[in-house]
């Protein structure tokens, strides 16, 4: 069911603290997106999908709200977005069940995320099936869900979870074949090419597995002393230096202006000390982040109003839903 705006929907799992890497890659891009007369934005947090594997309720309820506040902090308006938290609109669920039905095994036996686990478990030589759950194996039907319960044409993702979509786009299919019927959207993945890896502490993949993150709204003191810890090579600072697949530049390219970044380029050439790359680096994230980090750390001592704008968010993403639903279940005979 196509409109003059196409409507996007992202998701974001309550598995950690929201960190750089997560700004840079997906909450920056996400909220240009939402800016974009050409697009109906929905967000949502995924709470559900953190539950295969994150067992910590506490913890769970405490990473939800520091996303919530992350978003709004950075920028999300409500009043253009619908944003929800995923287990506040009970349709989703009820459109899982259904599409489970459709969902062919052999589809999500193909799955990454199921499929590394099955590997891993080869190489050990256990079996194939240790410690897979069932929630593991039916996450993409979830997904599926949430993408196809709001008619979304678009979803943004990196190049590593389009089959995701792609499964979504299967689901829908096989559903509209056997009900003759054109209900559900089939997705279309919007893969952002210009997309990098934002290296972390060590070098790698900024990423809670790998406990290299830099947390987005890190108190001062704690920002600069881990931007401190970056790891460098021993070059003395009179030598010249390499801009490319260094850790501190690609940092700073993604927060610092043109004329900045091609300062920075000439005193890599001319020598300068990873010390004073480190501090520069540490006061341009610093800046740009300081407002942002005030109004997180506010909302943070405010979880009534969270509370208050992911329930209205909630309630406009149900008067979406249920209408849907509702011609779901008449068309299956429920």
């Amino acid at each position: 069911m196509s409109t003059s705006k196409q409507v996007v929907l992202t998701g974001i799992t309550p598995s950690g603290t929201p960190h750089i890497g997560n700004y840079i890659g997906a909450i920056k891009p996400a909220l240009e997106l939402a800016k974009n007369p050409d697009y109906k934005a929905r967000y949502f947090i995924s709470d559900y999908h953190s539950l295969v594997k994150l067992w910590d309720a506490d913890l769970r309820k405490q990473y939800t709200y520091e996303i919530a506040a992350t978003w709004l902090a950075l920028g999300l308006d409500p009043k253009q977005v619908v944003f929800y938290r995923q287990s506040d609109v009970p349709e989703i669920m009820e459109l899982t069940w259904i599409l489970t039905t459709m969902a062919a095994k052999g589809l999500l036996n193909r799955a990454h995320a199921y499929k590394a686990q099955v590997d891993a478990n080869l190489e050990e030589g256990v079996d194939t099936d240790s410690g897979i759950t069932m929630g593991l194996f039916n996450y993409p039907v979830l997904m599926a869900a949430d993408i196809l319960m709001f008619n979304t044409e678009l979803v943004p993702v990196g190049k590593d979870q389009i089959q995701h979509v792609e499964i979504a786009r299967d689901i829908a299919a096989r559903f509209n074949h056997v009900y003759k019927t054109d209900l559900l959207t089939p997705p279309k993945a919007l893969v952002d090419d210009k997309t990098q890896t934002i290296p972390g502490l060590d070098g790698r993949k900024m990423s809670k597995s790998y406990g290299n993150t830099i947390p987005i709204f890190a108190p001062e003191k704690k920002l600069r002393k881990l931007i401190m810890k970056i790891k460098t090579n021993s070059l003395l600072p009179e030598e010249p230096k390499v801009t490319k697949g260094c850790a501190l530049f690609t940092l700073y390219q993604c927060f610092a202006n043109e004329a900045e970044l091609n300062e920075m380029k000439l005193r890599y050439q001319t020598g300068i000390g990873w010390g004073e790359v480190k501090q520069t680096l540490f006061e341009k994230i610093n800046a740009d982040l300081k407002a942002p980090r005030d109004k997180y750390n506010e909302l943070m001592e405010n979880h009534d109003k969270i509370e208050s704008l992911l329930k209205h968010g909630a309630e406009q993403a149900r008067m979406i839903a249920l209408p849907l639903l509702n011609k779901v279940r008449k068309k299956i005979g429920i």
